[in-house]
């Protein structure tokens, strides 16, 4: 029986999920499923929120710069006050997953806020990302206020914490959570293992 492809959770305000979307392919040999989730519910959940509100922050921010440069990334080019409000973000990457360009509108979300140094907070940006991977952009405003497309990433985001999602990014590797970009070796090797 083959095993599932492994899922990578993610939240397009943070940059290390920005930094393993961008490699994961590369290191496990298989494209993931990328999982759309609310980092700020994982926060709420866990206790404590994210190190961008801490003093570990410049030194953090100095790390992803480096992975960036180091994956041949290029140079990352922050959201103007990084950390942004990513709740309509994650909203409509829902939707978009939904109208079955969830992975395409997430890699295009990524790459226009730390590459292009994008405000993901702003409906106009997102719109615009929307319509550059072929989805109705006008219709995202309204779509993101939906109840459905609300509740459908509430219980994403509670679901995946309860498989062990403790922020991101994780990937899932049969039913193993890994967490954090510097992870997804590991998670190769579990692939890997799998298939022996």
């Amino acid at each position: 029986m083959t095993s599932p492809p492994p899922k990578l959770f993610y939240d397009l305000g943070s940059p290390y999920a920005y930094l393993s979307v961008a490699r994961a392919a590369s290191v496990l040999g298989v494209e993931p499923r990328l999982e759309p989730v609310l980092v700020g519910g994982i926060f709420a959940l866990r206790g404590h929120g994210s190190w961008s509100q801490t003093p570990d922050r410049a030194g953090r921010i100095a790390e992803v710069e480096a992975r960036a440069e180091r994956y041949g990334l290029g140079a990352l080019h922050w959201p103007p006050d990084w950390p942004n409000n990513t709740l309509k973000a994650m909203r409509a990457a829902v939707w978009a997953e939904l109208a079955g360009a969830g992975q395409h509108f997430a890699r295009a979300a990524f790459e226009a806020a730390f590459a292009g140094g994008r405000d993901l907070s702003e409906i106009a940006v997102l719109t615009e990302i929307a319509a550059s991977v072929g989805l109705p952009g006008a219709e995202l405003s309204t779509a993101i206020e939906q109840p459905q497309i609300k509740d459908a990433l509430k219980q994403a985001t509670a679901s995946a914490w309860e498989r062990g999602v403790v922020g991101v990014p994780c990937i899932e590797v049969d039913e193993k959570v890994f967490y954090g970009d510097d992870q997804i070796e590991f998670a190769a090797d579990k692939l890997n293992a799998l298939a022996g």
